[in-house]
């Protein structure tokens, strides 16, 4: 189970992930230590990232916590300002130029921000203590200093059937057993980034429920070490790479993503880490808070783009023709895609409100545009370095062929760009934007960004709903002449909307 440990450092990250006996298969074959299999490994380091980054740069990626007054990762924050939320932004884009990749802990600081606000609002409905379990569970962690996943993604089974519905009850996650010192559950998330490499699991619902569902309406707290766990790893594209001899084929070699399936079968939740069960009427509401800060997470695809766009970039330059024209109005575009998608999710940040909890959220309009763009411009930009690099970065030799002590020979000479540039590294920069779009990591870059936080219908539905046609067709009515007795009734409407969005940022 977890230690008593306070994790400050990447080595203290490494060290806390050993020896906690998960029951983690890939291949067929059950893994002994996970932190040790080299296709593991670089997700892990993409983790470790986090704590380096809040020691080399403490204003970006650390803060002062407002319940115990010390300086913790800001992954483990809960907003209390629209600075605040701007800044998880500003970290999360850094992250992505350093990494690469997904570094995997942006689910659970918008899991841990969604339930202060809405455990809080549970316990004034029906006067319980949800939040102070919440706030008691949150200072833990931060003393810790853990990673923290979100565990959203039920299996689903037959999508037009409501939980309760379907022919096995395990298709949704839900209460197995109930007993006085808690409940058990069982079921399965899918799609679970960074399982394998947290320390704790928050177990949240993944669509509104139904008063027939209440077994199903169960939030907790779980140990990624608890018993009854066992973790499937997900493959991904060319991920036997990393077994290889050598660094260059893998195209990142440092650092990747991870989604594993979880299956739970009887795991206990103690009722001091219970933060919902049984309350069906505010799952939507959670599941409406997780997705509105995760979808402006989605900046951290900016940071990604940053290193692909220099990528593509260096390719040009590799193969002497940066200076075209039709090269710098292409590298413009992947510029001016990548910073719209940043661009709103920033403003949504900065746009931030408070909540009844005193918990900030950012603008859920915005949060969906930001991720609607993500779902379009990561493909965009990457077809673009495809377009700039060639048809090499599909067809390379491996890099065995590059050692073979004869063809290699021929590679080096058949392949060379500039005469300046060693062939090795226009291989290395093409097999990074392999990686990045077709390899490894575009599991991060391109296919998570379609369905990471909800498809894109998800926010198309999202969008429709925060659009006001009403209050846009009153502007236009009262602009035109028409005389409309209910113009004025449909302004005052969304005058609370109005004054939010178009009042000056708090400090």
């Amino acid at each position: 189970m977890i230690k008593e440990i306070s994790i400050k450092t990447s080595k203290d990250y490494f060290d806390s992930l050993r020896n906690r006996n998960l029951i983690v298969y890939y291949f067929g074959e059950q893994i002994d230590e996970p932190i040790d299999h080299p296709i593991i490994r670089p997700s892990v380091n993409a983790v470790a990232k986090t704590y380096d980054l809040a020691i080399e740069n403490p204003e970006i990626a650390s803060v002062i916590s407002p319940f115990t007054n010390k300086r913790i990762n800001r992954f483990l924050h809960i907003a209390q300002s629209p600075e605040d939320v701007v800044m998880q932004n500003k970290m999360q884009r850094r992250l992505g130029q350093l990494t690469g990749t997904c570094f995997q802990r942006c689910v659970g600081m918008d899991a841990l921000n969604s339930l202060f606000s809405v455990t809080y609002e549970m316990d004034e409905k029906y006067n319980g203590s949800y939040h102070k379990k919440f706030k008691e569970f949150v200072v833990m962690v931060q003393n810790g200093g853990f990673v923290i996943g979100g565990a959203m993604t039920d299996v689903k089974g037959d999508r037009s059937l409501a939980p309760h519905q379907q022919n096995d009850p395990d298709l949704y996650v839900h209460i197995s057993k109930r007993t006085n010192k808690g409940v058990y559950i069982s079921g399965a998330k899918a799609h679970q980034t960074g399982c394998l490499n947290s320390h704790w699991m928050i177990v949240m619902r993944t669509i509104r429920l139904g008063e027939k569902d209440i077994d199903y309406a169960i939030v907790g707290a779980i140990p990624t070490d608890a018993k009854g766990i066992t973790y499937i790893y997900g493959r991904q594209s060319c991920d036997t790479r990393s077994l290889d001899e050598g660094d260059i084929d893998v195209g990142n070699a440092q650092y990747a993503g991870q989604e594993a399936m979880v299956i739970f079968d009887n795991v206990f939740i103690p009722n001091e880490r219970i933060f919902m069960n049984g309350e069906y009427d505010f799952a939507a509401m959670l599941v409406e808070r997780f997705t509105c800060y995760h979808r402006r997470s989605y900046v951290c695809k900016s940071g990604v783009g940053d290193v692909l766009i220099g990528a593509a970039a260096a390719a040009a330059e590799y193969n002497g023709v940066e200076k075209a024209s039709h090269i710098k109005d292409k590298l413009t575009e992947m510029t001016h895609l990548n910073e719209t998608i940043y661009a709103t999710g920033i403003a949504s940040s900065y746009q931030s409100h408070e909540t009844a909890s005193g918990a900030y959220i950012c603008d859920d309009m915005l949060a969906n545009v930001c991720k609607h763009h993500v779902t379009k411009f990561t493909y965009e930009i990457g077809r673009l370095a495809h377009d700039i690099a060639g048809g090499l970065v599909a067809t390379l030799p491996s890099q065995k062929d590059f050692d073979h002590p004869k063809i290699g020979i021929l590679l080096k000479k058949y392949l060379k760009g500039r005469k300046e540039i060693p062939t090795e590294n226009r291989v290395r920069i093409l097999r990074l934007i392999e990686n990045m779009t077709l390899g490894r990591n575009a599991v991060g870059y391109l296919t998570e960004s379609m369905h990471g936080a909800g498809s894109p219908q998800a926010q198309r539905i999202q969008i429709a709903r925060e659009m006001q046609v009403e209050f846009k067709k009153a502007l236009a009515i009262e602009l035109s002449g028409i005389k409309n007795n209910n113009s004025e009734k449909l302004t005052n409407k969304i005058t609370d909307y109005f004054a939010r969005v178009f009042s000056p940022p708090e400090s």
